[in-house]
Parts: C-alpha cells; structure tokens; sequence
C-alpha cells in the first residue's frame, strides 16, 4: 500500500502552475511505519555504535578535547553541504588569532555561527529557566546562525513570510516548493508536539523523522539545511541518546549528498520513510563507529607526543601547559599561547620553541613574522572529510 505523506496546495502564478508540498504530521500513517528485519539490523547498530561513542566520551581523561574537535567536524561539514569554503584548518586558524584572506571573512565566519548557535541551543536546553526544544529556540538558534553572514538579510530568527523552492529558478519550474508560508506556524507547532510526545518508535529513528519533517517545512528563507542538521544535535542530547554532541553526521549526508536529497525527496514523493530511516541509521552507525576509532586515535596520538615532550631534556613546565592545551588549540600563535598560558611572550616562544623541536608543533606560515604553528599530526586526523572537494 502506497502511503501519502501530504497534499499538495496547487496555485496558478501567471501562468505557471505551481504545487506547494504541505507534510502530513508526525509519525508516519497509513500505514504506520514498519521496521522491518533489514531495519531493526540497522536500529541496533546505531543504537550499539551510538552506546560506544558515549562510552569513549566516558573514559577518556578530556570528553572536551573530543567535544571540541568533533563540534568544530561537524559544524565545518554541515556548512560545506550548503556551499561555504570553509575548511577545518580555516576555522582553527581564524581562532588561533590568523586573519583569514578577505574573500573567505565571510565563509568562516558562517561556520563560527553554526557553533555560537550549537552553544547557545544546548545552554538553553541544560538551564532550568532556559527555553525548551521548541519552535521559539529553533527561530533564536536561527538568529545567531545566520547574523551577519550571507542570508543576513533573509530575516534572521524570523519564520519566513514569503515562498521560497529549492531547485530551479523560481517555483514554477522547482524540484521541490515547501509549504506556503501561512501554513508554515502551523506546521512547526506540529512539529513541536511530536518533539514531546509519546511515541512508540524508538528514540533514534524519531531523530530522523524530524530532521526530514523539518527539512520538508523549510521553515527560514536561508539556513534550513544547517539548522535542520543542527536539530538533529540537539535531539540526540535532549532524548538523552548523547550527554554530549560527539556525533558529526554531516560528513556522512556529505558523502553521499545525492543520496541524502534524493531519501528525503522520495519521502515526500513516493511516501518512503522506511528508505529514509534505512539510510539514517546507516549514516548514525557508520559515523558513531568512526568517530570511536578517531577518538581512540587522537588520544593514542596525544598519549605518545605527551610522553615524548616530557622526555626532551629541554622540558618545562610551561611547554607541558602549552602542550595540554594543544587538544583544543591545535593551532597556535605566540600571542595566542601568552593568552593561554598567562605568561610573557619570551616564556610563550620558548614553550612553541621546545614543542617544534620534538616534532610535536609545526611552523605553517613560512613568515618571520605573525607566525602560526600547528599541531600537524593532529589535525591531519582530524580534518578527514572536512577538505572541499
């Protein structure tokens, strides 16, 4: 049995006909969606890679240096999926105190926005007085997502007011046109509900449908993509799946990004939430198991150069500091490692000093001057996925 998953509001513009998609609420109906064994296989998967990642956030002696490296992956990928030039290196060095060239201000700025929004959504989520997973946090993570950067003029925190397509030039000749925009309040207080609601379906294939429901709404003029990716984040963490955001499942849609438009076209078109769920938890279980491959990794990484650093005959006690920092300033600067260390800038250049000569930290600029220096072993694990292709 074929299932519809919405109806379409069919409208003459001049003299083009033009079919905006309205949803059906959450969960899926008629008939309901059924997980089948191929289905449950790939539930359990997810479920049991996602328990191990919790687990490696658990025993490893710093979850923040994997917080940090893994929000920045996931930020990064999410922006690119959308066009932005970004690259990891970029961003760790723009925090690293490096001005980036002028045509790329912009593009790194989109992706710091992408975690001053993730920040601020999850404080929000964990304070007692602060707002709950709703539409109004949705629209204030928006805001900040999208302040100042290109679509900053595209109403910021605002529910759209107008159509806006994706594909083609205008929604006559569109791939895909969302909901007009009077219905689209009504269709994120659905949304809203099914977030508190009492469902049967498991938690993480709950994750999926929402992302899909809120990617097909289009709620914004600009900035869906990485908000509706963004809300996968915050679900995992609210529905306690992750006490901390460590999975970064953008690089998996960015993998197969045709693949990700086309499960979640075919939902809307052909009614397939079961094809869609498949490739979800597909996606879940392949990163969660990477991400614990690449945590043990980087903690191997930085067990052995910790080691190796602390047997220099030159070691202090303030290139020991610096090093311990290097997890989550993977990229420095002697300004940025005064700033670090609360020390003086010969103290500083010493530390970088000891740590470029046991091959710990490398000098990436060629400059005599306003040199940056990075931890290169790291970030090249780090960065797989996050070039542009």
């Amino acid at each position: 049995m074929a299932r519809i998953t919405g109806r379409y509001d069919r409208k003459t513009v001049g003299e083009e006909q033009v079919a905006a998609f309205l949803p059906h609420p959450l969960p899926p109906a008629d008939p309901p969606l059924e997980l089948d064994g191929r289905a449950r296989e790939l539930l359990r998967a997810a479920e049991h890679a996602l328990s191990r990642l919790e687990l490696a956030g658990e025993v490893v002696p710093s979850v923040e240096w994997f917080i940090y490296a893994f929000v920045r992956k996931e930020a990064v990928v999410s922006s690119q999926i959308e066009g932005t030039q970004a690259t990891l290196v970029d961003l760790l060095n723009f925090e690293a105190g490096a001005q980036p060239e002028p045509q790329s201000v912009i593009e790194v700025q989109e992706v710091c926005n992408y975690l001053d929004a993730l920040t601020y959504a999850r404080k929000q989520l964990h304070r007692k007085d602060g707002l709950p997973l709703s539409v109004r946090l949705l629209n204030e993570t928006h805001r900040r997502l999208m302040t100042g950067v290109r679509g900053a003029d595209k109403a910021p925190g605002e529910i759209r007011r107008s159509q806006n397509w994706i594909g083609g030039t205008r929604p006559g000749n569109a791939v895909y046109v969302p909901p007009p925009p009077h219905e689209v309040p009504r269709l994120l207080g659905e949304l809203e509900k099914y977030l508190h609601a009492n469902d049967t379906l498991p938690p993480l294939v709950r994750a999926g449908l929402a992302h899909v429901q809120f990617e097909t709404v289009h709620p914004y003029l600009d900035g869906n993509g990485r908000l509706g990716r963004l809300l996968v984040t915050l679900v995992l963490e609210e529905w306690k799946l992750l006490s901390q955001p460590l999975l970064y499942l953008s690089l998996f849609f960015k993998r197969r990004r045709e693949d990700y438009y086309r499960v979640l076209n075919r939902v809307r078109t052909e009614g397939d939430w079961e094809g869609w769920t498949a490739f979800f938890l597909e996606g879940v279980a392949t990163i969660a198991e990477e991400a614990v491959q690449g945590a043990r990794e980087l903690f191997a990484l930085v067990s052995r150069d910790r080691a190796r650093a602390l047997a220099a005959g030159k070691a202090s006690v303030v290139a020991s500091r610096l090093f311990e920092e290097l997890p989550r300033h993977p990229v420095v600067t002697i300004a940025g490692a005064v700033r670090l260390l609360a020390t003086t800038k010969p103290t500083a250049a010493k530390a970088i000093a000891l740590l470029e000569e046991v091959g710990v930290l490398a000098e990436t600029t060629g400059r005599r001057r306003d040199r940056t220096f990075s931890y290169t072993k790291y970030l090249d694990h780090l960065r797989v996925g996050t070039e542009l292709e």
